[in-house]
């Protein structure tokens, strides 16, 4: 039984369409058209620091000049919804408690710049970095 191949674009509104995501966009969309596949534009809008008023509308404009449209995901919906990521919170939420719960998955109590001295140090030492699990319980 043959799969149904599909394809997303999946632009964070933090601004403009940069033309390398227009790029992607373009490339996925002919691609699922080429196969006879699906187009699915998802909005990842969690960053809401870097979030931009009125992005996902000028996005979705760009991309409509470009010619590009989708078969299921932002404003045509789809098996599942909702496609602005923000949207699932509650559903992200609730894997991560059965993750924890299962202790796949544990807390983090690291400051952003103990992560990014940890990065350094790595890169000094040319090797992967690694994230300090030890660290991974309070003290």
């Amino acid at each position: 039984m043959g799969r149904t191949v599909k394809t997303r674009f999946a632009p964070s509104p933090t601004g403009h369409l940069h033309v390398g995501g227009a790029r992607t966009a373009l490339f996925n969309w002919l691609y699922a058209r080429k196969v006879g596949g699906a187009f699915l534009l998802r909005i990842e809008d969690t960053d809401r620091a870097r979030h931009v008023e009125g992005a996902v509308e000028k996005i979705v404009a760009d991309l409509s000049w470009l010619g590009i449209d989708w078969d299921e995901g932002y404003r045509v919906g789809g098996p599942n919804e909702p496609y602005e990521q923000s949207k699932r919170l509650d559903i992200y939420s609730e894997y991560v408690r059965r993750l924890l719960e299962a202790e796949r998955a544990y807390y983090a109590f690291e400051t952003p710049a103990e992560l990014e001295m940890v990065r350094k140090q790595a890169e000094a030492d040319k090797r992967q970095v690694r994230y300090p699990r030890p660290a991974a319980t309070p003290t």
